[in-house]
């Protein structure tokens, strides 16, 4: 079993990433599989909504320039796969935002019943939010969202101090523990439970 670990911090080695290896190496113990790819300090060209995607092979955004479509092609392969980012004005980071939007937007059909969870790392506020924000995009592609014992939030500022925080380290390393238990459960029960019956789905406009 594989999981993609996306982190979405532009600074390579600060506290996202550190949190993030908390999460990985918890995963590694558990004989989980982990690729990290850093993608905050990458230029990613936003979404223009231009149903592209829709239409082309395999489902590739129309901007093949950066590294979207290639890592989309990664999560769909994986089991599960991790959301980090650090709080910015109580949200995420410009550049996660950007690959997160082109990513599901292309790819969310792929991803439903995969496990995935997120967290965010934040200096003092605004950390539920940016969760919340990353939350939605694993909750709108029918994500399996593992528990822990409270917010996946972690604290620092200065680099390094994100590793202080215990409460915050042991929630995270307790969402990675309960993420691999249910890539195993998923995987023990692939061929005795089928996965729920699909309807067509309903869309609903407000202006016609």
């Amino acid at each position: 079993m594989k999981v993609i670990a996306i982190n979405g911090s532009p600074r390579k080695n600060g506290n996202t990433s550190q949190a993030l290896k908390v999460m990985t190496d918890e995963l590694e113990q558990q004989g989980i599989d982990v690729e990290i790819i850093q993608v905050g300090q990458l230029d990613i060209h936003g979404c223009i909504g231009c149903g592209y995607c829709g239409t082309s092979d395999e489902h590739h955004c129309v901007f093949r320039e950066d590294i979207v479509n290639e890592t989309a092609k990664k999560m769909r392969e994986a089991d599960g796969f991790i959301l980090s980012s650090p709080t910015y004005y109580a949200g995420i980071a410009g550049t996660m935002k950007a690959f997160l939007d082109r990513v599901f937007y292309t790819s969310s059909a792929y991803f439903k019943y995969k496990v995935a969870t997120s967290f965010s790392v934040v200096r003092r506020a605004g950390g539920v939010d940016a969760v919340h924000q990353l939350n939605n995009y694993l909750n709108l592609a029918q994500t399996v969202i593992p528990p822990s014992q409270y917010w996946t939030i972690a604290y620092g500022k200065e680099k390094g101090e994100v590793l202080q925080d215990m409460e915050g380290i042991q929630t995270l390393r307790k969402n990675a523990r309960a993420m691999a238990w249910l890539l195993k459960i998923i995987e023990a029960g692939k061929d005795k439970i089928p996965v729920p019956s699909e309807e067509k789905r309903v869309m609903t406009n407000f202006i016609r």
